[in-house]
């Protein structure tokens, strides 16, 4: 990145001292600043909730905090590190590792044509960072040359991770005044009409980036964002190898299929588009030794940049943590409800999974006891964004209550729904789709708890998903079916219908 302004001055909570001013947008400024307590240079982002129109500030700063934390547990060497979040103010702050290199963009402007050879290499790391982010599972949302830096031993890193989703926070649509949120150069077709997001998102925006890194220029562009949506969806993009003869075949065919408008028809995961890549990658050599070459890692694997080592100095080995016969249960869930209290909600999580086996050996398996606990850890587990592991919990659950009660039970309809939503978090909109689909009857006909919202969010998340699955014709149907019911039990007026209604204007747009 190159700077912009110099000497603000300004300390973020008494210990971050902002530097050099390295990059601003309508969100808000990114600085380089000087870390006063552990003496060393840092990346803060200051964001300003006001600045995004329809939002309620509070909200975006508890779900910023929220996607910072779930960002800090993912450890990947191409990830940014997370060092602190919080708010001062008005306005969201992020610290992060400095990342000394280039952002990809620049990188781009400077080796045009870019050679095929580090596209590929390029590619490859952000398949294996996207695949390790998807585990957790976070979609990336934002994906593009300006938040990928390559590094000086050629090293990729990304930037931005769970930063974008907090912004993107019902869509990436158009706002009221117009002005895109985000990047619609790099949108999936789903993302930006409003469908359900998932990991095949990011690989649309993956191939999106490769095919401006082997052409120079982005396959769809406009004058508008809607402009550059419709090419999305209805043109199909210049096949790569028409501008560029030499590059591969099997190069250019990847590309097309990350660029498949419906996501079925896209690579299944990170993981199957790095194999598609491997073949191409350089074999082992020596480099060329100048700095922020992307095949470098490939070239030389785990080499030491520059060519020298340094050893660091041995550890003492940690000492082996005490063992504990017999856990105090009750003092364990007083705990976990004070760490709650505090928001402190991964350490409530371990608790909760280590004290369960000796709750269930205390009070039995079936006890109230142990069904309330095991309640806590998945409601738990899908506050900390652990939606992998809250699943298999909430489908035990229910199927535990329908067993008991019957199948209409309102308490095992709803851990399905809550099933049906990490099954939507975890990037699979078949399976969600068909959940929310066999749960919707049961609500239609006895709404859960007296809480007739549910329905009509369960049909929201049905017409996502579809637009997500590329079905406009039946989202379109079900989301103008669902404004008449909500604009009719709440008001015009009501936030859902407001949702609602500007899908179906983007909708309708598109489509006309």
């Amino acid at each position: 990145m190159r700077p912009v302004a110099q000497g603000s001055g300004r300390v973020i909570t008494g210990r971050y001292e902002l530097s050099t001013l390295i990059g601003q947008g309508g969100m808000g400024q990114v600085w380089t600043a000087y870390d006063q307590r552990l003496d060393r240079r840092v990346a803060v982002k200051l964001l300003r909730p006001d600045k995004v129109a329809g939002q309620e500030a509070d909200e975006l700063r508890r779900r910023f905090v929220r996607e910072c934390r779930v960002t800090a547990q993912v450890d990947h060497p191409g990830l940014v590190t997370v060092h602190d979040a919080g708010t001062e103010g008005e306005e969201l702050f992020l610290v992060m590792q400095y990342v000394d290199g280039a952002d990809l963009a620049d990188h781009l402007a400077e080796h045009d044509p870019y050679p095929w050879q580090w596209t590929v290499s390029v590619a490859a790391q952000l398949c294996a960072v996207l695949s390790a982010v998807h585990a957790v599972p976070i979609i990336h949302r934002d994906l593009k040359p300006r938040n990928v830096m390559v590094k000086q031993d050629g090293t990729v890193t990304v930037l931005d991770l769970g930063v974008a989703s907090v912004m993107d926070t019902d869509t990436t649509r158009l706002t009221h005044t117009g002005s895109p949120i985000g990047s619609p150069a790099y949108m999936a077709p789903e993302q930006a009409m409003g469908g359900a997001v998932g990991p095949y998102t990011d690989l649309y925006a993956l191939g999106v980036l490769i095919h401006e890194l082997l052409s120079g220029n982005v396959p769809f562009t406009g004058s508008t964002a809607l402009g550059v949506l419709h090419r999305h969806l209805y043109e199909p993009p210049v096949p790569v190898r028409r501008l560029r003869p030499e590059v591969p075949e099997s190069l250019e065919a990847l590309v097309l299929r990350l660029l498949s408008k419906d996501p079925q028809h896209r690579p299944s995961s990170a993981q199957e588009t790095y194999e598609q890549l491997l073949p191409l990658l350089p074999a082992r050599g020596m480099p060329t030794g100048s700095p922020l070459d992307p095949t470098r890692p490939f070239l030389r694997p785990h080499a030491p940049w520059p060519d020298r080592a340094r050893i660091p100095a041995p550890q003492p080995s940690a000492a082996p943590a005490p063992t504990v016969d017999r856990p105090d249960v009750a003092g364990a869930v007083d705990e976990v409800k004070r760490l709650l209290g505090e928001g402190r909600i991964t350490q409530a999580v371990d608790i909760l999974g280590s004290i369960l086996p000796a709750a269930a050996a205390q009070h039995g398996q079936h006890s109230p006891v142990v069904r309330t606990l095991r309640k806590q850890y998945a409601a738990t587990l899908m506050d900390d964004g652990q939606y992998r592991r809250a699943l298999p919990e909430l489908r035990r659950l229910a199927d535990e209550r329908a067993a008991e009660a019957g199948q209409a039970d309102p308490q095992s309809l709803r851990f399905r729904y809550e099933s049906a939503q990490c099954l939507e978090q975890l990037g699979e909109p078949a399976a969600a789709l068909a959940e929310y689909r066999s749960l919707l009857p049961y609500f239609e006909n006895q709404y859960v708890g007296g809480d007739p919202e549910l329905s009509l969010d369960i049909r929201r998340r049905i017409g996502l998903l579809l637009l997500a699955l590329g079905d406009r014709g039946a989202a379109h149907e079900t989301l103008g079916r669902l404004l008449l019911d909500v604009e009719r039990l709440r008001g015009p007026g009501h936030p859902m219908a407001g949702e609602v209604r500007r899908t179906l204007q983007w909708l309708g747009q598109v489509r006309g």
